[in-house]
């Protein structure tokens, strides 16, 4: 078999993106857009993968780490400088692919089908699209087999040559011999002054080789990203991609145009999506869940039959048949167990919800663990913080915390507890106790009338004494 490598330029900077990351950093769809292109890659079957890094190059290996070779662009002279600095890891009997950092749509079939060209004829391969508005693209100028004869970058082109539509993606399959060959003759003799890899069409050909066309099913995933207007337009493609292969997988998502998936994100069969929802990081989603309407879950995992309604869901897990909202707010490290409702206007912080527990609404947990069957009142707070550190608050199984209720951390409250409606609880509640903590009522019959009337007695003698003033 023989060997394959992938060479992957990303050591331009992208200054049109005016931002201090590099430009392939830049997430799509919540992904880096180079580690869409190194983990599509994984799945060609690649030998070894090596990326061109320049400048800011330690954001880069942030992002892959020591799943790919890095070799050095000190200066940024061009695709053809950028490939010489890989001759180091290439061999003669190889097959050599060149990739984009900044161009995340290509898919391993198109890439497959480069290789598999370059492999049957002996002779490099280049991926190429017909495009309606060939407008800033390379050329490809064929000879009369077919093959290619030249490739004219949009600088150098003039009128006739830039009415061809059939343009260069810039992605090509090298038999790695000749690439050796030819790149020691490459100059900087052209309008941009730079070294360039659609130089070696030339070469090859004067040579005796052949440079033969492989043409894109889907000429939009050339798209590659220089600004923000084009990794917008990038963002959406890969955007429905994602929906798509949702759907296809037996997900319902009522309104694709109003809503956003990140690429690791993984959905159950038979989940439904309502508009608004927002799925990011490593959300993993059960069966059958119910999602929306404008909902926002980040790094959160739901089992089956989850009810999401307007809700925020941050690193957290909820477990099958739960309910979540409307216009409730789980901050990261909670987890809502079994059965469990957690209603309007409920914030969950850093905290363990029992099975079957129901805090329906107005209420703030945080730092505590609630045990199961427990009824949390509506304007319950557990009080976690002194100014200084975070108290936990325990919750036995099968108690009763009534409305209006300050639970002082820290503190316990024992299996079957009940603590009375406006308590501010700060001693713990042994196992079946009643807790209440409140003044007792005074109420004065008759009372309110002579009150208002001292009221305003006492504002007219007020105005008099100031107006004698």
């Amino acid at each position: 078999m023989t060997e394959k490598i992938a060479v992957i330029l990303a050591a331009g900077l992208g200054k049109r993106m005016n931002s201090r990351r590099h430009k392939v950093v830049h997430e799509v769809c919540g992904k880096p857009m180079i580690a869409h292109i190194v983990d599509e890659m994984k799945s060609v079957g690649f030998h070894r993968m090596i990326v061109v890094v320049g400048k800011l190059e330690e954001q880069v290996r942030a992002v892959l780490g020591d799943e790919v070779t890095y070799t050095r662009q000190t200066e940024q002279l061009g695709t053809g400088h950028a490939v010489m600095q890989a001759v180091p890891f290439l061999t003669e009997d190889s097959l050599t692919v060149v990739l984009y950092g900044d161009s995340p749509l290509i898919q391993k079939q198109d890439v497959m089908n480069l290789i598999a060209k370059a492999e049957e004829s002996r002779a490099t391969t280049v991926l190429t699209a017909e495009v309606e508005d060939p407008f800033a693209y390379g050329r490809i100028i064929r000879a009369e087999d077919g093959s290619v004869e030249r490739i004219v970058e949009e600088k150098d082109a003039d009128d006739v040559i830039r009415q061809i539509r059939e343009v260069n993606s810039g992605i090509y399959a090298f038999q790695t011999k000749e690439l050796l060959k030819v790149l020691p003759k490459m100059t900087a003799d052209n309008a941009q002054g730079e070294y360039l890899l659609t130089d070696t069409v030339a070469h090859i050909r004067s040579d005796g080789g052949r440079v033969i066309p492989v043409v894109m099913k889907d000429a939009g995933d050339i798209a590659n990203v220089n600004d923000r207007i084009q990794l917008a337009h990038v963002e959406k493609r890969m955007q429905s991609r994602i929906l798509l292969k949702h759907m296809q997988n037996g997900v319902t998502i009522m309104d694709p145009d109003h809503t956003y998936v990140h690429a690791e994100v993984i959905i159950g069969q038979d989940t439904v999506l309502y508009p608004g929802t927002i799925l990011e990081g490593n959300t993993t989603i059960g069966m059958d869940c119910v999602i929306g309407p404008n909902s926002r879950l980040v790094n959160a995992t739901l089992a089956d039959r989850v009810i999401v309604q307007s809700s925020v869901i941050l690193d957290s897990q909820i477990e099958e048949e739960a309910s979540v909202g409307p216009f409730a707010y789980i901050r990261p490290e909670s987890q809502i167990g079994a059965r469990a409702k957690i209603g309007d206007f409920v914030e969950i912080k850093k905290s363990a919800i029992g099975e079957d527990t129901k805090v329906s609404h107005l209420a703030y947990v945080g730092d505590s663990e609630v045990g199961a069957r427990v009824n949390i009142g509506c304007g319950v707070v557990t009080v976690n913080y002194d100014g200084f550190v975070k108290h936990k608050t325990i919750i036995g199984d099968d108690s009763f915390i009534g409305s209006n209720v300050n639970l002082v951390a820290p503190i316990q409250i024992g299996d079957g507890g009940y603590v009375a409606t406006g308590s501010t609880v700060t001693d713990n509640v042994p196992d079946d106790a009643f807790a209440i903590a409140r003044e007792r009522q005074t109420t004065k019959p008759d009372y309110v009338k002579s009150l208002k009337e001292r009221l305003r007695m006492n504002s007219q003698n007020g105005s008099k004494s100031n107006g004698q003033e």
